[in-house]
């Protein structure tokens, strides 16, 4: 998954990257949820912020998936062969279900299915290790 596989200084950094994200994200979510009387434009500026921290950390995530060995290589793609159609799977469901039926936002919305992603792609992970074990 990453440059080094033994947990090296690059893990940690793509690592702290996602984490960093991860807090931004939280925080812009809760500040927007806490002060819906902030205009439109300094929402958007809020709602905005982590995405920089996002990039960078795709940047250097897909980086180090190209300077891994062949078998590293080999499980992210079988890893996201296996999460983007669950991915898929899971949108068009959930699109068909909204169209038959009123879903809760406060149960479905985006800020409750984008984490699905994240577990789809780490199962993905698990197989993909178990099969070349």
């Amino acid at each position: 998954m990453m440059e080094k596989s033994s947990g090296g200084p690059s893990d940690r950094g793509i690592l702290a990257l996602f984490l960093v994200w991860l807090t931004l994200y939280f925080a812009a979510r809760f500040y927007l949820e806490a002060n819906s009387a902030l205009s439109g434009s300094s929402r958007l500026a809020i709602a905005f912020a982590p995405a920089p921290v996002f990039a960078l950390f795709l940047w250097r995530f897909i980086r180090s998936v190209r300077l891994a060995d062949e078998l590293e290589r080999r499980i992210q793609l079988e890893a996201l062969a296996i999460a983007f159609p669950l991915g898929l799977l899971l949108l068009t469901t959930l699109g068909l279900v909204q169209r038959a039926v009123e879903l809760n936002f406060q149960d479905w919305s985006y800020n409750h299915v984008w984490p699905m992603f994240a577990f789809f792609y780490m199962g993905g992970i698990v197989v993909a290790r178990h099969r070349y074990q």
